[in-house]
């Protein structure tokens, strides 16, 4: 699931370079939190959310014919000062 997150971010983005998952086990679900360019994070939500929507639906719809329960989110990283 991780690496068919990054080939679809990857081809969205302008820097794939700086695209990052990283998958986090939380009760019992899987999380891959998405880290990216700041610049690059209205290209994957898309307009009103819809292309986010499209990647969790994906992902969900993947990991239920595995038997297994995975989510994603983005992680914003605050800049150090």
């Amino acid at each position: 699931m991780q690496s068919f997150i990054e080939y679809v971010v990857k081809a969205l983005v302008c820097f794939p370079d700086q695209v990052s998952v990283t998958p986090v086990d939380r009760h019992g679900v899987t999380l891959y939190e998405l880290r990216l360019e700041p610049s690059d994070v209205g290209r994957v939500v898309g307009r009103a959310g819809k292309t986010i929507n499209a990647l969790r639906s994906l992902i969900l719809t993947g990991s239920a014919k595995k038997g297994i329960r995975c989510s994603m989110e983005i992680v914003e990283d605050k800049p150090r000062r």
